[in-house]
């Protein structure tokens, strides 16, 4: 019989309480509601209507009680939750938190922040972290009836933080690979917070990390620097420096710098800090100087300083080139600013509404998708650049372009709009390339829409293909090797560009398009592209009749795939089955997370931090079916040598390289073993399991 006390003491039978309602209470070791002690009702009564997630636990057996906004996180353990005994509701975390009862059932209160427990959620085994706050609850006379306990569920700042973490690391190591020197500066004092190898390596050992740049250059008072440095800090604007004297200690002659000052905002767009980064040019201006000498009596000594001229003249294109990369720093300063506003700024909200108490999960997903969206525009950022480069990991296999232009002309046509027709002239007979399709997609679409913004009032564009054999002479003019390759060409008759913007027209983040219709990174990346597939874009421009532009692609001697696309999409829709899997990473933060993403995914991962470790799994007698290795692994064997290592061991087994484009080079840009692929860094969970599935369905 359910006890009538009940539901007077709990708002008059209000709808919140038929989890207390139903259960009859003299039935249980607590005996009816009205013999229980009057701190007991009146602090159930008191917390009830709490948006603080709370429970108490009392009586011989701790019985569990909870309020309204402590129900969620009990996610399937709230229907049988109420009334039962504390450490049979939460049994599997009991060995972690049995201390804190303890010490609260002893009287004192306990606060821990943050605190990791591996818990089952909806019977699945799960790495979660909370805040409690423990307090041992007491009668009139103070005797200790049980507990009771504030609960926040702190998971998802935790792994936000973590990822905030792991991706400013990212951004970090890609200052680390620079050329040049780089460097952070915050605060009205310019305090050191990050310099990379080059900046140590120019200026030497010193303490730079948390040190003010006056501490750690006091050769500096009236050279001009501190006063650079307020000048942008104060105003907000950037400051370029091209050939500026520096003088060190101990030195007796001046160094020269080309570098960069540029404002550095929090999410409010006050300047918080300096990024700076340059090249140190000395010997170009003293080239520069000693070319300035040798002018004044060049009759006089041209056989003498011959040699000397042409050095000079190397310096001069060195400085060239260098001045690109300068435009390439701000560029990449003020992009990854952007980026980093919009992750800083999202875990700094979330943070302050977890603060208030206001952090509901509609808020929290948003300020996710927020920080995630720009992490992947910054990979986008880097992907480019790395193509540019010809550093990015291709996976080149033989392509048919007439087939590839067919299933994306219809595409291309939405693309460039009505007022654009589209012709398509496909030659026969087209030779097979070996390319990676992907970005081949990717580059003629990026190609159609150059050409569609060049006929601003509408025009023809034409899309072409041709089998072409370079001779020696055109192979030279071209920078290619002499032979047979597959041309892809798209024209239009749109402003063409002048010699001086043909000549500009890859350089990275150079474009002619207004402002914020252009990142100028479409062509260079094409460029990049095509040089690293061992092939070339050409440029063929008038200006005011049109332009034509034409990636020529080595010729493969082989017939192209006909049944990638379908093979790709069976294994996309296949099921994961429970594959066994190494995870071979010495990056902590990446094995957790492929081990995780294939336990979720319902598959069995071993794993392994080097390649010795690696092998002594392979060496064992442990069923495996794939393995998953990062490239560039210590311990004196890289993931290409593992991976043939293992291949030794078990002939059959399938491999996943997970790498950077430092890396590429380990693997080669060749065509991979059958059962071998390659997945760039960073990846989406989607994408990983696609290519899981792929090879443990691969037969």
């Amino acid at each position: 019989m359910v006890d009538q006390g009940l539901s007077a003491f709990l708002n008059n039978g209000d709808a919140r309480c038929a989890r207390f309602t139903r259960i009859d209470w003299s039935a249980t070791p607590l005996g009816p509601v009205d013999t229980w002690p009057t701190v007991i009702k009146s602090t159930l009564a008191t917390w009830m209507d709490s948006p603080q997630a709370m429970f108490v636990a009392w009586g011989p057996e701790l019985r569990f009680f909870f309020n309204d906004a402590y129900a969620p996180m009990l996610l399937d353990r709230v229907d049988r939750a109420m009334g039962q005994p504390f450490q049979e509701i939460w049994s599997d975390i009991w060995a972690d938190i049995e201390w804190i009862v303890d010490r609260a059932l002893a009287g004192e209160g306990v606060r821990v922040e943050e605190m990791p427990l591996s818990m089952f959620r909806n019977g699945v085994r799960k790495a979660t972290w909370w805040t409690f706050t423990y307090m041992p609850l007491r009668d009139e006379h103070a005797n200790i009836l049980g507990m009771m306990c504030t609960v926040v569920d702190a998971t998802s700042a935790v792994l936000a933080r973590a990822e905030a973490d792991r991706e400013r690391e990212r951004q970090r190591l890609t200052l680390q690979q620079m050329p040049g020197f780089a460097g952070l500066l915050f605060g009205p004092e310019h305090v050191f917070d990050y310099v990379n190898d080059s900046y140590q390596k120019l200026f030497g050992p010193r303490p730079f990390v948390g040190q003010a740049i006056r501490d750690v250059f006091p050769e500096l008072e009236g050279q001009g620097f501190y006063e650079l440095l307020h000048t942008v800090y104060t105003t907000g604007e950037p400051i370029v420096m091209h050939g500026y004297p520096i003088h060190m200690s101990g030195e007796a002659q001046p160094r020269y710098l080309d570098f960069l000052y540029h404002p550095v905002r929090d999410d409010a767009g006050d300047v918080i800090g300096i990024f700076t980064g340059g090249y140190e040019v000395t010997e170009n201006v003293r080239a520069e100087e000693a070319l300035r000498l040798m002018n004044v009596t060049l009759e006089q000594r041209v056989e003498e300083r011959t040699s000397e001229l042409l050095r000079a003249q190397e310096a001069l294109r060195q400085s060239q080139k260098m001045e690109a990369v300068g435009q390439l720093t701000g560029g990449l300063a003020h992009d990854f600013n952007n980026l980093l506003t919009g992750i800083s700024g999202s875990l700094e909200l979330m943070r302050r509404r977890l603060q208030m108490g206001t952090l509901d999960r509609a808020s929290t997903e948003r300020y996710i998708d927020t920080a995630q969206g720009a992490a992947q525009r910054a990979a986008a950022v880097t992907h480019r650049m790395l193509a540019f480069a010809r550093r990015q990991t291709l996976d080149p296999q033989p392509t048919d372009v007439n087939r590839l232009v067919r299933d994306m002309v219809e595409l291309l046509r939405r693309t460039v709009g009505p007022a654009i027709p589209v012709d398509v002239l496909l030659a026969p007979g087209l030779w097979s390339t070996m390319v990676d399709a992907v970005q081949l997609d990717n580059a003629l679409l990026n190609l159609s829409i150059n050409a569609r913004d060049a006929m601003p009032h509408g025009g023809r564009l034409t899309i072409a293909t041709a089998n072409r054999s370079i001779l020696p002479g055109m192979a030279s003019e071209l920078g290619l090797v002499a032979g047979d390759y597959v041309a892809l060409s798209v024209s239009d008759d749109g402003i063409g560009m002048t010699p001086d913007t043909v000549a500009r027209a890859v350089e990275p983040f150079f474009t002619t398009k207004p402002l914020g219709q252009g990142t100028g990174l479409g062509l260079s990346m094409v460029y990049g592209f095509a040089r690293q597939s061992g092939g070339v874009l050409r440029i063929e421009s008038t200006f005011g009749e049109g332009t034509t532009m034409s990636l020529f692609l080595p010729r493969f001697d082989g017939a192209a795939s006909e049944d990638d696309d379908a093979a790709a999409q069976a294994a996309a829709a296949a099921p994961v089955r429970r594959a066994r899997v190494l995870v071979v990473d010495d990056e902590i933060t990446v094995r957790m997370l492929v081990t995780e993403v294939l336990k979720d995914a319902g598959m069995a991962p071993v794993e392994a931090e080097d390649g010795p470790s690696a092998m002594t799994v392979l060496q064992s007698d442990v069923a495996l079916d794939l393995m998953v290795t990062d490239v560039g692994l210590p311990g004196g064997m890289n993931g290409r040598q593992l991976a043939d290592a293992a291949r030794a061991q078990r002939p059959d087994l399938k491999v996943l390289f997970i790498t950077g484009y430092a890396e590429n080079a380990l693997i080669g840009d060749g065509v991979l073993e059958p059962g071998m692929q390659v997945l760039t860094k960073p990846f989406t969970v989607d994408s990983l399991l696609e290519r899981v599935r792929q090879l443990t369905l691969a037969r």
